[in-house]
């Protein structure tokens, strides 16, 4: 399984980047695709997380209504769009595959991707 992050840079604060996880080799039909991120210094978080049937998702407080997750499953491909982007979010962006609703017991993980917000 490898999963691959694109999308990162460095933007003003306010302004908008989106997020891609490009994912190959898995095989199940049903899971959840999710967003972390890890901030200098601090723990890895959950952002948001996808079913890969239906639409549901989920969000943490911090980024509810400025970060809106989506599947392409066409293209094995998740998305984060990150609006009104703030200073508190720049951290290493990094995707998870096969793991629970409540961002834990992920077994696959991209490179990360860097985002900046000044």
């Amino acid at each position: 399984v490898q999963l691959v992050e694109s999308g990162g840079g460095s933007v003003q604060a306010g302004g908008s980047l989106r997020l891609s996880c490009a994912a190959s080799g898995y095989t199940r039909s049903t899971y959840f695709v999710a967003w972390f991120r890890q901030a200098p210094g601090k723990e890895r978080e959950g952002v948001a997380v996808i079913h890969s049937q239906g639409h549901y998702t989920r969000y943490a407080d911090s980024v509810e209504g400025r970060f809106t997750i989506s599947r392409d499953n066409a293209k094995n491909t998740v998305y984060l769009q990150m609006n009104s982007l703030k200073p508190e979010d720049t951290a290493v962006y990094y995707c998870g595959l096969d793991g629970g609703l409540s961002w834990v017991d992920y077994n696959y993980w991209g490179q990360g991707t860097q985002v900046t917000v000044s």
